[in-house]
């Protein structure tokens, strides 16, 4: 005769073979970590509404239809048989991976009869878009519902097949003391329900009654999706022009907070003031600063100062990324874009109070923005090499995939754009950058653009018009000593920097001279150095230097006492407050840094002078910010299994459900420590026979255990042997032995993993 079907999820589990019940502890770790004692715990984890919750949400919206279908069943259960007639139109296919993926995640029981455990009733409250029964919401349906139905007008029935689409619930409008509205009427008749003062529910017997023959909705397959087709190699150059720029961008970004920091909002967050500055001196959008500046804040390259120093600075780590190689730097923006857990989209929009979002506020941090991108990434990546999908296409897959969380999509169009801007996308088609991130995170990010950056040069092309032509992105020392002498012009494949006399300027200012400025663009130009260049050099290095300013708070000295006195009569340096103290100083109550910087916006050339009376010629050291990396999500849920684990958390489940069983026989119990002769017998019949026993054991610490041993040999007073739990060889001394009992071949632990 054939056994009975299981009557319990817990004993459905103990007829799951060992891969089966792998297979689940795949689908849902969250209830292997620590492992379960026995089948009863694993059932009772199962039964965790955290975890049912987040196994529901993994579900596409076939799936979720197939569960709806056990779920409004009017019995307990519905047999697998059954599917194909109440859902004529799902193709056989969907059905039975819609079974398997609920069977394999234990959210329905059973094989030729599927059962849904209670958690998972309470956690779909409303399956297939239908309301709870009249019964649950404790109401009385009209006795000839038909024909109530029938005798609504046009609007009555509107509102009721609208409820009765994919959300029972409905506001209900305030009229006052007007006419009553469809709504009302139908609250007077018993055909809605109030679950509070605004809102009504349908209860599911009217919903079904309107569907007729599509009682759980039309089918939920998977949307047609016009797929882009893109050739590889140009989406891999547009990709790596992305990246040259996005890189570039940033860097320019981080050398202008190097020269002005950014400050500190009270609130958090970079400035509006700011933000407009950094666009205007970059010749860029506020937008792009928002979304440049967020970048390198989740990649670490820029923090607030400090405690002592409220104020945006890059990192020291910025001057680590920055001596990297190109696809090594782009791997860390890409890897740290796609585990921030800010949402860069939410800056300039209003936040409760009305108030607009600012760049680097806390208000943009999302948790589930790591998971958003992941999932978006993770469909493209599923189309061959080439291909992908439109921005709404995708929502619209997404939707599908995971229907409880469409909440939570609206995003993905910018988080595409993003990708986009950063080289991981190109119209919607994964580039090789982009599937290397997917597949190996940041290591395999640069490994898959090795080959599409060009090598860093390490030279520029000097013109007559006194630009300087980079043909390539620059090797570090190369960027960084243009950046303090000269001007960038225009970004892209080739920048274009502008040396002006503000620029030589600066340079002195930065401690180079004239020669060593000569030197440098002879041996950094691969052209000839024009003549203009040279004079240019020479002309402002004559200047500079002629006044000196030093700190008494503070002086200035010349000289040239007919300079002096042009100073002292110039309006433009009114606000350095200086007077005369001698023909040939001067001496001001402000420090020496403002006082520099007044005489330079005025158009001259101070040099800073030491205690001592030399030329300051040592750059200041840069600012930076400790730094860290804030854009990297936390470990919200649980870690994958890896496959050894597994195995083992299966065996020690198998181990602790065989021990159970043995428990409900009568075994020899001693004293720790005193050895009777009925645990030698039971000890040594084992051996011979080779029978699987339960032992209780007290190890050297105290500590009491119960487990399933296979014993191989027993002699000097202790017990060799496989601890089926553990997964390995054990010895036992048999004083310390509390309990034996042997394991019965046919109990149902020991069936199921044999």
């Amino acid at each position: 005769m054939p056994a009975d079907p299981p009557a319990t999820l817990a004993a459905w589990l103990r007829t799951r073979s060992d891969e089966q019940l792998g297979a689940l502890l795949v689908a849902r770790p969250d209830v292997a970590r620590p492992a379960p004692s026995d089948v009863v715990a694993l059932a009772t984890r199962l039964a965790v509404p955290v975890s049912v919750d987040r196994a529901l949400d993994e579900l596409d919206a076939a799936t979720l239809q197939v569960l709806d279908v056990v779920l409004l069943a009017p019995t307990d259960g519905v047999a697998r048989a059954d599917l194909p007639a109440l859902l004529p139109g799902v193709p056989a296919g969907v059905l039975d991976a819609a079974v398997e993926a609920l069977t394999t995640r234990a959210l329905l029981w059973g094989d030729d009869e599927l059962h849904a455990p209670d958690q998972v009733r309470r956690s779909v409250r409303y399956p297939a878009g239908l309301g709870r029964r009249a019964v649950d919401l404790r109401i009385t349906l009209p006795r000839d519902l038909p024909a109530a139905l029938d005798g609504l007008d046009t609007e009555e029935r509107t509102v009721l097949e609208r409820l009765a689409g994919d959300r029972p619930l409905g506001h209900l409008p305030d009229t006052g003391n007007g006419p009553l509205t469809p709504a009302r009427r139908l609250l007077q008749r018993g055909l809605l329900t109030r679950i509070d003062a605004v809102n009504v529910e349908l209860p599911r017997e009217i919903g079904l009654a309107l569907r007729g023959d599509q009682p759980y909705g039309p089918p939920r397959l998977r949307p047609d999706a016009e797929v882009s087709r893109r050739d590889r190699a140009t989406v891999d150059q547009q990709a790596a022009g992305a990246a040259l720029e996005v890189l570039g961008r940033v860097a320019d970004v981080l050398t202008a907070l190097e020269e002005e920091p950014a400050g500190l909002l009270r609130s958090g967050g970079l400035g509006v003031r700011d933000q407009k500055r950094l666009a205007r001196d970059l010749k860029v959008s506020e937008a792009d600063i928002a979304f440049l500046a967020e970048l390198a804040h989740c990649a670490g390259l820029l923090d607030v100062g400090g405690a002592h120093r409220d104020e945006w600075l890059p990192t020291r780590e910025y001057d680590a990324w920055r001596e990297q190689d190109l696809p090594d730097r782009w791997a860390v923006l890409a890897e740290c874009w796609l585990t921030s857990v800010r949402l860069i989209s939410l800056v300039g929009q209003r936040d409760i109070a009305g108030k607009a979002v600012n760049v680097l506020s806390p208000d943009v941090v999302r948790q589930s923005a790591p998971a958003l991108r992941g999932s978006a990434l993770a469909v493209l990546a599923e189309y061959p090499v080439g291909t992908g999908l439109r921005a709404d296409e995708l929502v619209a897959l997404l939707r599908w995939r995971t229907p409880r969380r469409a909440d939570r999509l609206a995003p993905v169009p910018a988080l595409l754009a993003e990708a986009e801007r950063l080289g991981i996308v190109v119209q919607g088609v994964l580039g090789s950058g982009g599937r290397g991130l997917l597949r190996s995170g940041a290591d395999g990010a640069a490994m898959s653009m090795r080959d599409l950056l060009p090598a860093p040069v390490d030279h520029v092309l000097a013109q007559p018009d006194l630009s300087l032509i980079a043909p390539g992105p620059l090797v570090a020392e190369l960027a960084g000593s243009l950046a303090v002498l000269a001007d960038v012009e225009s970004s892209g494949g080739a920048t274009v920097y502008r040396v002006t006399d503000g620029s030589i300027r600066r340079a002195l200012d930065n401690g180079w001279s004239a020669t060593d400025l000569h030197d440098f663009f002879t041996r950094a130009s691969r052209t000839p150095v024009p003549q203009a260049l040279d004079y240019l050099v020479d002309d402002v290095a004559r200047q500079h230097g002629r006044l000196r300013v030093g700190a008494i708070e503070c002086y200035v000295r010349s000289d040239d006492h007919g300079l002096l006195s042009q100073v002292v009569n110039d309006r433009r340096t009114a606000h350095a407050e200086l007077r005369r103290l001698a023909p040939g100083v001067l001496v001001s109550g402000l420090p020496a840094d403002e006082v520099l910087s007044v005489l330079r916006s005025a158009g001259y050339a101070p040099a800073g002078e030491s205690a001592g009376g030399a030329v300051l010629t040592r750059p200041p050291a840069r600012p930076r910010a400790v730094g860290r990396r804030p854009g990297a999500a936390p470990v919200s849920g649980p870690r994958p299994l890896a496959r050894d684990d597994v195995a083992a958390t299966v065996r020690e489940i198998r181990a602790g459900d065989a021990a159970l069983a043995a428990r409900r026989t009568d075994p020899v119990r001693q004293v720790p420590g005193v050895t009777t002769a009925n645990t030698l017998e039971l000890l040594t019949r084992a051996v011979r026979d080779g029978l699987p026993i339960w032992l209780g054991y007290v190890d050297a610490q105290g500590s009491g255990s119960q487990r399933i041993v296979q014993p191989v040999s027993l002699m000097g007073g202790f017990l060799q042997g496989f601890d089926e739990g553990r997964g390995e060889s054990r010895t036992f001394a048999v004083h310390r032995i509390t309990s034996v009992a042997v394991v019965e071949d046919d109990e149902p632990g020991r069936a199921a993993s044999s």
